[in-house]
């Protein structure tokens, strides 16, 4: 009985855990999009889709590359990653639009924001 309750708990923490990351991804996000020129959300339902498509595509990376696209997270290999990450989710998302440009300076200014927000720091 007790080692259900105990994983019923670790599954709801987890879930907690994914909506607190995905929430995380958004806020980073629209900041980034608001100070990075040539960077455009048109509306709140675009940047929740963006900030899951984003979430997704970093976890995909990580679990088959052990790569995590993150501008500070592993260095110049991870600043790459996380811009063409910003670059490639336009192609999922309608109303998320950035060019080449703004994925470069995007990430630089996403990698900062997401440093300084508290949470989990890779």
């Amino acid at each position: 009985m007790e080692n259900n309750q105990a994983q019923t708990k670790n599954n709801t923490s987890t879930v907690w855990q994914v909506v607190g990351r995905l929430i995380t991804a958004a806020i980073v996000l629209g900041i980034t999009a608001f100070f990075t020129p040539g960077f455009q959300i048109s509306n709140i339902w675009a940047l929740a889709a963006a900030a899951v498509v984003l979430t997704v595509i970093d976890y995909l990376l990580t679990r088959f590359t052990g790569l995590h696209a993150s501008a500070f997270g592993k260095g110049f290999v991870g600043f790459v990653l996380a811009a063409v990450v910003l670059y490639v989710t336009q192609y999922f998302v309608a109303g998320y639009t950035i060019s080449w440009i703004a994925a470069i300076v995007g990430a630089l200014v996403y990698g900062v924001v997401d440093y300084f927000l508290p949470g989990e720091q890779s």
